[in-house]
């Protein structure tokens, strides 16, 4: 198992979403400031800070927990984007770009779920 959080690369494409997920939040209308724009960056950031949170908790368990929170979260990100991208509020490709990691995310809190599942 990796040592650190940071060494876990769904961890690190977690990030690269959530800086995707700022970039496109930045040009939403400002009436969307505290609306869509904060919940999206919000679900967004829960992501990677709940895969960091289990992998410092104590067992396996504990972290598929976590993993399984931040797949959640995921969730919450793509309907987001998914809504924005019905709403017109943002350029397409930056939510298709933002939703393309999203995804990837997603397949990989999976498959390591799927990974701690079998090993207990």
């Amino acid at each position: 198992m990796a040592q650190s959080f940071r060494d876990l690369l769904v961890w690190q494409k977690a990030m690269d979403m959530t800086v995707a997920v700022y970039e496109v939040t930045r040009t939403f209308p400002s009436s969307e400031r505290f609306g869509l724009s904060s919940q999206l960056n919000r679900a967004s950031v829960s992501v990677a800070s709940n895969i960091a949170e289990g992998r410092g908790r104590n067992s396996q368990a504990e972290f598929k927990h976590f993993l399984s929170l931040a797949q959640g979260s995921n969730y919450e990100v793509q309907t987001q984007l998914l809504l924005s991208k019905r709403l017109k509020i943002a350029k397409e490709t930056q939510l298709d770009s933002a939703e393309g990691l999203s995804i990837e995310v997603g397949k990989m809190l999976s498959s390591l779920i799927t990974t701690i599942r079998a090993k207990s």
